[in-house]
This record gives structure tokens, sequence and C-alpha cells, in this order.
């Protein structure tokens, strides 16, 4: 694999390297599991937010782990927008992305990205029902659509969920060896050519 250094992954590595958003609680056990399991084989660390369980609030915890994070992998489902805490997490990483400090790479799990950047159907209707002051919705619909512009990856129906997996790990791998602490969005730009596809 090239590299624009011989730094390794590991020489590179914070607390946590990726941050993993996501909604579907059946997920967990199943593609995100198989996603996490890849990453530690890897010697790849991540974050997966539990707090919610533990009462714990966002501020103190997650946004921390966000923005030391260099990478952020948003997996996007049908319910995503279900969640205001999932709306939350997605806005500070869009702050991060703004700000050069993290990498931002969309799953779309058995969702199109035009669902997402028109909030159609279920998506746009659970969004809408959220009971939210106009302003932190206008920022939280800001961050929605700014993601399908966003290279990233289509897991379809029918896809293969163990080679979308492989195909994350292998984009995260490549992120991590081309980012610098300067400016991480330098890492997508030189590597999205072979992999992200929208």
């Amino acid at each position: 694999m090239a590299a624009s250094s011989s730094s390794t992954v590991d020489e590179l590595q914070p607390q946590y390297q990726v941050f993993i958003s996501f909604r579907r609680v059946g997920l967990r056990d199943g593609f995100v599991n198989h996603l996490v399991n890849a990453l530690v084989n890897h010697k790849i660390n991540y974050f997966i937010d539990n707090s919610e369980v533990r009462g714990q609030p966002l501020e103190d915890v997650v946004f921390k782990r966000i923005g030391t994070s260099r990478i952020a992998l948003v997996i996007l489902t049908s319910d995503y927008t279900e969640s205001a805490r999932r709306l939350q997490q997605l806005k500070k990483i869009k702050e991060c992305v703004d700000e050069g400090k993290m990498v931002a790479i969309p799953i779309f799990y058995k969702l199109e990205p035009s669902t997402v950047r028109h909030m159609k159907g279920a998506f746009g209707d659970a969004f809408t029902n959220l009971e939210e002051s106009d302003e932190t919705k206008r920022k939280w619909k800001e961050a929605l659509k700014s993601i399908p512009e966003l290279m990233g990856i289509i897991v379809h129906e029918e896809s293969y969920e163990r080679s979308a997996v492989n195909e994350i790990v292998e984009g995260v791998q490549k992120v991590l060896q081309f980012t610098s602490v300067s400016n991480p969005r330098d890492a997508i730009t030189r590597t999205n050519g072979d992999f992200f596809d929208r």
C-alpha cells in the first residue's frame, strides 16, 4: 500500500482513530459487529457511543471522542433521523470536517444517497416529526445534506456485507496512512479515486 511517508497505522494512533455513528439496534449485532472485528484485526482503534445506555451527557463524552478521532464512519439507515442524539453527533462531525480536523466516510446502509439528500420517505418523515427548535433542526438538516456530497460506500440489499466491510476497512487504512494532523482532508482527496464511490 502506497503512503506519503513511512508512518504505519500503529504509529499514527490517537486514543481513537475511528468514531462510528449508527442508529439501528439490529446493526450492532450484525454489520457493525463485523466492522468492529475487522477494525480490531487491523489494529485500528474505534469508539462507539454506548453512553446513551449509561446516561452520560453527550457533550462530556461523545463530543470529545469525535473531536479526537481522525475518521468518522457515519452509517446511515432509514431510521437514523429518529434519533436526536445521532443528529447531534452528525452536527459535531460536520463541524470537525469543515475545520479540517477529520474525514467523514458515509456508509449508506440499504439506503440511497438521494434519500438523504432530499430527505425522502420515512427518513424525511422521521426528521420532520422531531420535536426540536427550528434552529436546531436547520443545523441538523445542513449536516444531513452535506453527507451525500462526501465520497462513501453504498451497502445495497443484495450486497455481500463482508465484502463491504473489507472495502470500508481498506478505505480507513488509506485515510490513516495519508492523513496529517494539520489537514486530514488531504487523505480523502488523495485516496477517493480508487475506493470511494457515490
